[in-house]
């Protein structure tokens, strides 16, 4: 059922943007990868825009696909957090973004980017909003998809509280600017929020280089049902075993060599530490609505 709106809603998008003159051409995504693919075949064609209707895991895709590139991207919002679209002050509606885009302006931004060694080769991962080193990285691990696309966020919610007692909290290192923390989680943000409106880390904004990072440095599930109290009433910032970074380079290494760390970028799961997470700026064209120059930075 689901589907079958969001198809038409996308049909109904591709007919405001025509009468906008904007002739779009229509690739559906079937599996994970497909996004990227398409995105960096557009730009490598020449194409003037690239318009992507999803949430931020296929945002996150296609920013993969043009990064560095010329290329502008233009964001339809439909996905669980929308924290992209969020921060660039979209509308939350597909239609009503739809109507809106042809009077939006390209703006250049920074991207944060995951870089890692797996299977002997270096891999990297740019990523627009947030990155997640430990506890999310293992509840995206095991969340169902299916629940995640009928009930959202809740999704997300229902597998933490499940997976937060069955979680080791392996201890690993952060260290930037010099300065060198034990986490058992850490988030890094290039965003003002976390999981669509949980605010971890100090204010950061998706124009600026570099970004905030939030470590956690207990272990077990009463201090994190603790942290999860101190998040949702924001005095988790006077909590002494969670500490505040910001920097534009971060390094996690693992303390032993088993249990594994996983990381994710914004919400998707990405790798296993060690990873570096470096602001690159000057990295993407995306149009926004005019309020958002006017936003603070």
């Amino acid at each position: 059922m689901r589907g079958s709106r969001r198809s038409r809603q996308i049909r109904k998008a591709m007919a405001i943007l025509h009468e906008a003159g904007i002739a779009a051409d229509l690739h559906l995504t079937t599996r994970q990868g497909d996004a990227e693919r398409i995105a960096r075949e557009a730009a490598s064609q020449g194409r003037d825009l690239i318009i992507v209707c999803g949430g931020d895991g296929t945002i996150n895709e296609v920013a993969n696909g043009i990064a560095l590139s010329q290329t502008p991207l233009a964001i339809l919002p439909s996905g669980t957090a929308n924290i992209v679209a969020r921060e660039l002050g979209l509308p939350g509606n597909i239609l009503k973004a739809a109507r809106q885009l042809p009077s939006w302006r390209p703006c250049r931004i920074p991207l944060g980017r995951a870089v890692w060694e797996e299977s002997g080769s270096t891999r990297q991962r740019y990523f627009l909003a947030v990155a997640g080193i430990g506890l999310d990285a293992h509840i995206i691990s095991h969340l169902n998809v299916a629940m995640k696309l009928r009930l959202g966020v809740v999704a997300y919610g229902w597998a933490a509280v499940r997976q937060v007692s069955r979680y080791d909290f392996p201890r690993f290192q952060c260290e930037t600017n010099g300065s060198r923390v034990s986490a058992t989680f850490a988030v890094i943000q290039r965003s003002s929020r976390y999981a669509g409106w949980l605010k971890l880390a100090r204010p950061h904004s998706i124009r600026n280089p570099g970004f905030s990072c939030c470590i956690f440095q207990g272990s077990g599930r009463a201090r994190y049902f603790q942290y999860a109290m101190g998040i949702v009433t924001q005095s988790h910032f006077g909590m002494k075993d969670v500490r505040f970074l910001n920097g534009c380079s971060l390094r996690c290494t693992p303390v032993q060599s088993e249990p594994v760390v996983c990381f994710e970028v914004d919400g998707e799961l990405a790798g296993r530490i060690p990873v570096t997470f470096e602001s690159v700026p000057d990295a993407l064209t995306v149009l926004v609505p005019s309020p958002f120059f006017n936003s603070k930075p």
